[in-house]
């Protein structure tokens, strides 16, 4: 066994986004269905790691000490880049996209329980296989596999629920790009002249060069320790209560308040680009930590009915954001771009959705819209609202 410490999956980790870099510029393929970096470099590793183990048993292990906190780190700018003021501008677009997400979570329950029951399967494997691992991720996978396992009596939750999130972040990762592809060359779609006169702000183009300074830089690490302390001190503090969140919603919450409430007193303003830059900077590890440490064979090792479901639930994200998601948000670029975030955090996670939507704007244009609406719902409302359909879907009386 070969492990590598917290410092050599760091520079891994930052090998990994040079190299996926370097192959999409040598890969017009995959430049074309706008693959993100992390995704490109993390599954190579991630495949060569497999290869190593498969053909010479050399099992090569990660350190992912930092993966946590470089995920709450970029929940904590999306907070604190989370202006109320300009969120009214999207406040419809916000209900609209919610709305949306709403049926995609309804319906990747319903498929994954009429799979299930379909394949001779336990119901709540099929509840594993849909919005508790795909719109949920790891953590809230592995929390309600927790209660399937306790109160219900499922061998193997928890393994169960880690490879279906894994499998998710792989297919997220991979089909938003030529999901949004395919509706922006089909309806010849251009940007709106307005985000293109706003210029770059935020996580829509985190290429771009932004000024900095020392002050401003260490004041925006100030409150981002202030985001990751307070927020996890509230999540230690709801947990087990029925207002339970994940630490990353409570993060990303203190983040929302500390900037309005900062900006509201007029103590403080935010200097966005340094927040985007660390957030940009977190964003990128974070997913290629995920991804090459990704442990493909115990993908490979999933039941054949939990791979089909799977394979099902990928196919259908992407019909849905192509004929719900991208309809309902208006037939336009801006909806094109969401149908792109919606394909991220449908099977994967909200990084997976930024770098999703990042990788499209990159080569398409701007969309302001997307990056005002997606970070916010995929933070924070989809978790809210995946918990209590969840909790809908296990009143029925179709288990045991």
């Amino acid at each position: 066994m070969v492990t590598l410490d917290t410092l050599e999956t760091l520079m891994g980790a930052s090998l990994v986004l040079l190299l996926g870099r370097q192959i999409l510029a040598r890969t017009p393929i995959l430049r074309t269905y706008s693959i993100p970096e992390p995704v490109v470099g993390g599954l190579l590793v991630a495949i060569l790691v497999f290869a190593l183990r498969a053909l010479l048993q050399i099992d090569v292990r990660f350190d992912t000490t930092l993966q946590t906190p470089l995920m709450l780190t970029f929940f904590a700018t999306i907070g604190l880049n989370a202006d109320l003021a300009s969120l009214k501008a999207g406040g419809r677009s916000l209900f609209v996209f919610l709305g949306a997400v709403l049926g995609l979570l309804v319906m990747q329950n319903v498929l994954g329980l009429g799979l299930a029951w379909a394949l001779g399967q336990e119901r709540l494997l099929g509840l594993l296989g849909a919005s508790v691992t795909l719109s949920g991720g790891h953590g809230t996978g592995a929390a309600w596999a927790k209660v399937f396992a306790e109160r219900h009596g499922l061998a193997s939750a928890t393994e169960i629920a880690i490879a279906c999130a894994t499998f998710g972040l792989i297919l997220g990762g991979l089909i938003g790009g030529p999901v949004a592809r395919f509706l922006i060359t089909r309806y010849s779609l251009v940007p709106n002249p307005e985000s293109d006169a706003a210029g770059t702000s935020g996580f829509e183009q985190p290429k771009a060069v932004r000024p900095i300074t020392a002050i401003a830089f260490i004041e925006t690490v100030a409150l981002i320790a202030v985001c990751l302390a307070v927020g996890s001190a509230l999540g230690s503090w709801l947990a087990g209560t029925a207002f339970e969140l994940p630490a990353f919603v409570c993060v990303l919450f203190v983040g929302v308040v500390l900037r309005n409430g900062l900006a509201v007193r007029g103590w403080y303003q935010v200097f966005e680009d340094e927040v985007s830059l660390l957030g940009n900077v977190s964003l990128g590890l974070f997913l290629a930590i995920a991804l090459m440490s990704l442990r493909l064979g115990d993908l490979a090792s999933l039941a054949l009915p939990l791979f089909a479901i799977l394979v099902v639930q990928a196919i259908a994200m992407a019909i849905y954001a192509i004929f719900v998601t991208f309809r309902v948000m208006g037939r336009n670029y801006d909806a094109a771009v969401l149908a792109a975030g919606h394909c991220g955090f449908g099977l994967g996670a909200t990084p997976t959705a930024i770098a999703n939507m990042q990788a499209i704007t990159e080569r398409f244009g701007p969309s302001h819209l997307a990056f005002l609406v997606v970070p916010m719902v995929g933070a924070f409302f989809i978790d809210i609202a995946n918990a209590i359909v969840i909790k809908l879907f296990l009143l029925l009386p179709i288990y045991g």
